[in-house]
């Protein structure tokens, strides 16, 4: 009698995020878990004591780390986290020449041993390691997804919810564009409960709409800054846990076929007029990666920010090319 095949998810990275990816993983019992690290130590470190956690968090997954990339064979789905964190006054665009190294690696390694799995990005400048990783594998274009965009929303409904004094799972938010100081978080689709956010905050202020117009800019632009404020306090690192959560969400959608709409970071061709980029959209996540992507009417003023994202990425790309990776 034959054995039905377990989900398998391959981490490559065993850092902050990897490693909160792995325990996530482990409680929810979402598949099993190959955290793979240069640091094989590391990896196998932090493997091993989610393991021995598994009598009080009822996990059943198997659990294993390793330096050894053949060991994620059968993947079903690979996330990237690995690469250099920022550090005060750096932006994340600082890390492309050292990050991109390590994103040629894994892909190449990716392609070898796992070429049927999808793949999510999150290591650093998002877009663009997501470009680079999707030209290293050579994967369809619905294979390859960065995350960003879930956690910039995620990002701009906690200071919302903090403002309007209302509990975060009730406001709706999506943030657009790169993953980066260009993002491009949309005020007008942010409500809650289907009440504008921008309503809510007039009302709070006495009907003064330029005081709730100020205090929107000011939740727009600490969002777009977020991980930065995160590093300044850290000192040491980056944001982990959120990227983590936010990772495994889009995960969890594509291998439980759950089509969550949810903003990422994927290959738009007419689409937003990116022109073969990619960049921060909303997305329906299900079994096999990317299913479609929704165009939603945006503001001239948006569709501006957007380009000027994009045309941001583009640049980052450029440079790539410059160094040699592309």
């Amino acid at each position: 009698m034959s054995s039905i095949p377990r989900t398998k998810i391959a981490l490559i990275g065993a850092g902050q995020i990897g490693g909160v990816l792995a325990q996530l993983i482990s409680e929810r019992g979402l598949g099993d878990v190959v955290l793979v690290d240069i640091m094989g130590d590391v990896a196998r470190g932090k493997a091993l004591d989610i393991a021995e956690g598994a009598l009080v968090t009822r996990s059943t997954i198997n659990i294993e780390g390793t330096e050894d990339y053949s060991r994620i064979q059968g993947a079903h789905i690979v996330i990237v986290t690995a690469g250099l964190p920022r550090k005060p006054g750096m932006s994340r665009d600082d890390l492309i020449g050292v990050n991109a190294k390590i994103i040629v690696s894994a892909g190449t390694n990716i392609k070898k041993y796992a070429p049927d799995a999808v793949v999510i990005v999150v290591s650093n400048p998002m877009d663009t390691m997501t470009t680079l990783m999707q030209h290293v594998t050579q994967f369809p274009k619905h294979r390859v997804v960065g995350q960003g965009g879930v956690l910039d929303s995620s990002r701009f409904a906690t200071f919302l919810s903090w403002e309007l004094g209302v509990a975060v799972e009730d406001i709706h938010s999506m943030v657009f564009g790169g993953h980066g100081d260009t993002m491009v978080p949309l005020v007008d689709y942010a409500t809650v409960q289907g009440v504008p956010a921008m309503v809510l905050l007039t009302q709070k202020y006495n009907g003064d709409k330029s005081k709730a117009q100020e205090v929107m800019d000011a939740i727009v632009k600490r969002t777009a800054g977020a991980g930065g404020e995160v590093v300044g306090l850290l000192k040491t690192g980056s944001a982990f846990y959120s990227p983590a959560v936010s990772a495994l969400t889009m995960a969890e959608s594509i291998l439980r076929d759950q089509k969550r709409v949810l903003p990422c970071c994927v290959m738009c061709e007419t689409e937003y007029n990116a022109g073969g980029h990619y960049t921060g959209v909303v997305a329906v996540l299900g079994h096999g990666g990317v299913e479609s992507i929704l165009e939603i009417p945006l503001s001239k003023k948006e569709s501006e920010l957007l380009k000027v994202s994009i045309d941001a990425c583009k640049d980052n790309i450029q440079a790539l090319k410059t160094l040699g990776f592309m």
